[in-house]
This record gives structure tokens, sequence and C-alpha cells, in this order.
């Protein structure tokens, strides 16, 4: 047998050995607990039976802890691209709660999305068609009674149709490149400037327009863009007009931003359809008799642009007979 620990006291005997005295020592090993097999054999069983038994705390906690996480994957597994309206359940664990209430918060913006996205995708179909089933249909038609068709007048309308579809196809671009988070070319512009050049420049429209470009202010702005703007404001108000256009450039009334405004004494814009304008490829009806080549992108490309630039576009009340658009842009801050 192998003694892991011995201790050993020895005692002492007096004993007579002839003539004189005899000192005998004895001792005897006393084996401690630990080293018999027994205790030995009781101690292990113990150690490996409270080991498990905390084994088994611990994965009973851990399996009840984790039983929300499995639930909510299950859940969001579930939910797919052609069904985005389902939300996860969100549960009574504190824990998780704020969690999922995350993730139905994403669901939410990528269910507007996508519904954005196939709205835009329908619409831009509808519209990309239009042109060339007009084109085929007049060509068809001019092939069908060549002796009796205007061919020049064929030809107009067949370029008419593919003048549309460029404005369509250049605007698609346009919105793609916004859409993608390209980098702007920003430069610290002085609006009133800007606006005034591009008013002597632009060619004379159906009616005439007058400018109120008295205060100067500067911003920080893609001078392309902004000159988008107000290309697409002013091709909007000419349409529209009865008999003048008004541009204005000025303070906000909180003066912490510039404001370009463009008005016409044209029909006006019903208040319940003022955000409606901005929607992708929509038109209000005065739009298509007036101008049935339109896109239906011009007012939303600009929008956009506002937005890029941390500012707004508005269509807001107006004191006379019109619409009146303004762009707000943020003034740039003193260097």
């Amino acid at each position: 047998m192998k003694v892991l620990a011995v201790h050993i006291e020895p005692k002492a005997h007096r004993h007579r050995y002839g003539r004189g005295p005899l000192l005998v020592y004895i001792a005897s090993p006393e084996i401690p607990w630990y080293a018999s097999r027994r205790s030995a054999l009781a101690a292990a069983t113990a150690t490996v039976l409270a080991t498990a038994a905390a084994f088994g705390v611990a994965y009973r906690s851990t399996v009840r802890a984790l039983t929300p996480v499995e639930q909510v994957r299950r859940e969001f597994a579930e939910i797919t691209a052609t069904d985005l309206s389902r939300r996860v359940p969100v549960p009574d664990h504190q824990e998780f709660r704020a969690m999922v209430q995350t993730l139905n918060s994403t669901l939410d913006s990528l269910e507007a999305t996508v519904t954005d996205l196939r709205q835009f995708t329908s619409a831009a179909s509808h519209d990309m068609r239009s042109p060339l089933a007009g084109i085929r249909l007049g060509l068809e038609e001019a092939l069908m009674y060549p002796e009796e068709v205007d061919w020049p007048q064929v030809a107009h309308d067949t370029l008419a149709a593919v003048d549309r579809q460029h404005a369509i196809l250049t605007d698609l671009v346009e919105l793609s490149r916004l859409d993608s988070g390209e980098p702007l070319h920003m430069q610290s512009t002085d609006l009133t400037d800007l606006v005034d050049a591009e008013l002597r420049h632009r060619p004379s429209g159906r009616v005439p327009i007058t400018s109120d470009l008295r205060e100067h202010l500067t911003v920080d702005c893609d001078r392309g863009l902004i000159c988008r703007v107000l290309a697409n404001l002013l091709d909007n108000a000419d349409r529209h007009a009865a008999t003048w256009i008004k541009v204005r450039v000025g303070r906000s009334t909180q003066g912490t931003a510039a404001e370009l405004e463009v008005a016409d004494d044209g029909d006006g814009i019903p208040p319940d359809q003022r955000e409606k304008v901005f929607e992708r490829f929509v038109r209000l009806k005065s739009s298509r008799e007036l101008d049935p080549s339109g896109t239906g992108l011009g007012l939303p490309i600009s929008r956009h642009i506002a937005k890029v630039h941390n500012g707004t576009l508005t269509v807001e009340p107006s004191h006379h007979p019109g619409a009146c658009f303004v762009l707000r842009l943020p003034l740039s801050q003193p260097r």
C-alpha cells in the first residue's frame, strides 16, 4: 500500500537489561483518512456528483436564458422578402425586449424601402414602355398605309417619344446616383449669385420671370445639383404659370437657412396634393394635360437633392393664386 503522507509520533519505554537501563522507542504509523481506499473513493464520488449537479444547474439556467433568443431566431427566420409585414413578438423578458423592438423597427424600415422600390420599379417600367408602345404603334400604322402617311410627321412623333424616353433614362440615372450616396462636390457658394447667373443664361420661356435677389447668402452646396433644382422648379412653373414667375432669395424666419423661392400664378396645388407631387412618377392631372411628355421625376429629384444637402423642399401656402416652392439650405458657418 502506497501511503501519501504519514505522521509518526515515537513513544519511549524504559526497561532494564542486565545491569543497565534500556530505553526502547516504539512508533506506529498513523495513516491519514485521505490515504485509505474507501475514503478516497468516497471523496472522488462526492466530487463527481457535486460537479455533475453544478453542470446540470448551469445547463438548465443557460437553456432557460437562451430559450427566448431561439424563439426570436425562429420567428425572424420565417420572415421573408415576400412577406415583410410580419413582426417578431416582443418577449416578456426585459433583457430581450429592447433587442426585439430594434429588430422590428429595422423590419419597418426594410418593408417601407422594399415597398417604395416595388412601386418605383412598377412605375418606371410602365413609363418606359409607354414611349416604346407609342413608337411601335405609329410605325406599324405607317407601314400598313405607307402611301397615306405623312412621313415627316411620323418622324417628328417618333423623335418626341425618343426624347421622352431619353429624359426618363437621364432622370433615372440621376436618381440612382443620388441614392448611391456618391460624394457631393461641396463648395462655399453665394446662392444669390448662382441663381442670378442661371436666370441670365436661361432661354426665354412662355412667361416672363422676375427676381428679388437683393440679399447675398452663402451656403455650402454642390453647385451643379442646386442648378438642377432651380431648373426643375422653373420648368415646372413655366408649365403652369398664367402670366408670371417670381424668384426670390432670402433668409429664413429663424435666420439659420437660405431660402430659394419659385412662385407662379397658375392653378396652384391643392393642400392634400402638396406632398404627393414629390412622389416618383406621380403627375397630377393638370401636369399631364399641360405637358404629356413629362417624366414625373423632376420634383422627386429636386427634393432628394435638398435632402442630401441637409435642406428641405416644400410647397408653401401662397398669398396669390398658383404654387410656391421653397428650397431651404443651411447657411455656411463662419470660418
